[in-house]
């Protein structure tokens, strides 16, 4: 059967998870924060702002996920 192979295998505690489910959107907002705030001058401004709202969207995509429990 397909789904038995992984009942043996250790699994990572929950609150684990969460704690890293939410560094993981702390550094995602963080650092998309810090391309729109020209942090990183060596890119152009544009591209800067269009690399920060993508992971400014991912990182909320995250905590939505994280927030209903599919992490």
């Amino acid at each position: 059967m397909k789904g038995e192979g992984n009942q043996n295998q250790p699994q990572t505690p929950k609150g684990a998870r969460l704690v890293f489910g939410i560094l993981m959107v702390l550094i995602y907002v963080g650092v998309g924060l810090l391309f729109i705030f020209k942090f990183f001058n060596a890119i152009d401004y544009t591209v800067s702002c269009v690399i920060g709202g993508l992971l400014i969207l991912y990182g909320i995509f995250r905590a939505y996920r994280l927030y209903r429990g599919d992490n």
